[in-house]
């Protein structure tokens, strides 16, 4: 079945840079979508950025615009969001997602089926 492993969570400070990485395994990476999402406690899930199976098209939510990049290696199974001029209110936990469709890349978590267990980040002031 679909697994989906988060790592590369931590602290850091404000304006600092964390990469995070999630490993797949289980199905034909390739010909799924990928996703970032993050949410808070007591708070909606909230899209970060997405990818298709291919790589070539990419979407990020306003808020991470000029600061997140997404990439992804379909040989190596990874998905990846690189974070970049950190600030406080991007501590949450982040999650990686699965959507099985090829030709788009959602931004909508309903269209994702296979989660990751999450990573922590957390930017101090």
């Amino acid at each position: 079945q679909v697994r989906l492993v988060e790592s590369g969570g931590g602290l850091v400070q404000a304006g600092g840079s964390l990469r995070l990485s999630c490993a797949a395994s289980g199905y034909t990476f390739s010909r799924f979508a990928m996703g970032w999402f993050r949410q808070a406690p007591g708070k909606e899930r909230e899209f970060v950025a997405s990818i298709r199976g291919n790589g070539y098209t990419s979407n990020l939510a306003d808020s991470v615009k000029g600061r997140f990049t997404v990439s992804r290696d379909n040989a190596k199974y990874r998905l990846y969001l690189q974070m970049d001029s950190l600030k406080p209110e991007d501590t949450t936990v982040y999650y990686c997602a699965a959507a099985a469709t090829y030709g788009v890349a959602p931004t909508t978590s309903n269209d994702y089926g296979s989660w990751g267990q999450g990573t922590q980040v957390t930017v101090s002031s």
